[in-house]
């Protein structure tokens, strides 16, 4: 895609897909942020009704649309085995490599993750996609930054205990044992994550929780909201601009208790970059 759509523009096409409600999105917000994850890698905004789905509240990219966008940029996939009980095929790309991923109904159960009807309905397509998204997150994994297939998101836990985030503090920098940690507004790192899928989601569940708690006002969250990203402003300044924008439209998913400068979409010199 050659030229930006504007925000006024998205936010348009946005209102149809919730209206027409033939794409399963609820809201004008949730529609928004896949609109601008699809502009920021390069697809038409209008595509993201047909690629993505929410799921917990965080955008997933169709195991199907993953092996598309896999094979267009060079990739090929041999399929070995697929059935209920195994799923195992090979997938390379010239820039990555080769690698045989294999996912059984036997390791699903031993991880916790079939005891979902989807899992007793539906085991070989649960397998499918769960060897799709790591293979292709082995060999090629610029397809699929910052996002999981919808089976993957079913399976993630959403019950995690919330913590007041206090007074807005700038945090210095600090020694911390993973890649990304989640900054409370006192300057305490509430937790670590491995890398940045888990670390957007963790800020996205603290934001969540946040706008729906019953307990502040409407100007009470947007502040605590404000203290928050205040607190991660350095680690978040550092990502990748693809980063940037998938967290900022994640965030814009949970409504509107959003400082004006996540609410209003992509900075302007990050879509210059793309």
């Amino acid at each position: 895609m050659s030229q930006l759509i504007t925000v006024d523009q998205i936010q348009t096409m946005a209102n149809a897909v919730v209206k027409s409600q033939l794409f399963g999105m609820k809201t004008v917000e949730q529609a928004t942020a896949l609109m601008l994850i699809a502009q920021a890698e390069g697809y038409h905004p209008a595509l993201a009704a047909r690629d993505y789905h929410i799921i917990q509240g965080r955008p997933t990219l169709k195991a199907e649309t993953m092996m598309a966008r896999f094979q267009q940029q060079g990739g090929r996939v041999e399929w070995k085995t697929l059935t209920d009980e195994e799923v195992t095929a090979t997938f390379s790309h010239p820039s990555g490599g080769s690698a045989t991923i294999t996912w059984t109904f036997e390791q699903a159960r031993k991880a916790g993750l079939t005891g979902k009807d989807n899992w007793k309905n539906y085991p070989r397509a649960m397998l499918r996609a769960r060897v799709v998204s790591e293979g292709i997150r082995t060999v090629f994994p610029g397809v699929v930054l910052g996002v999981y297939t919808p089976e993957e998101v079913q399976d993630i836990p959403t019950h995690q205990p919330a913590r007041d985030m206090g007074a807005a503090v700038v945090v210095e920098e600090e020694k911390v044992d993973h890649p990304f940690s989640l900054f409370l507004a006192d300057g305490s790192v509430y937790k670590g994550y491995p890398d940045f899928t888990e670390y957007m989601e963790g800020i996205r569940s603290m934001v969540a929780k946040i706008t729906n708690s019953t307990k502040f006002t409407e100007e009470e969250k947007k502040q605590k909201i404000t203290s928050l990203l205040t607190a991660n402003n350095k680690q978040i300044e550092a990502l990748p601009a693809l980063a940037k924008i998938q967290l900022k439209a994640a965030l814009i998913g949970e409504g509107s208790n959003l400082p004006n400068a996540i609410r209003e979409g992509p900075d302007p010199e990050i879509s210059e970059e793309l």
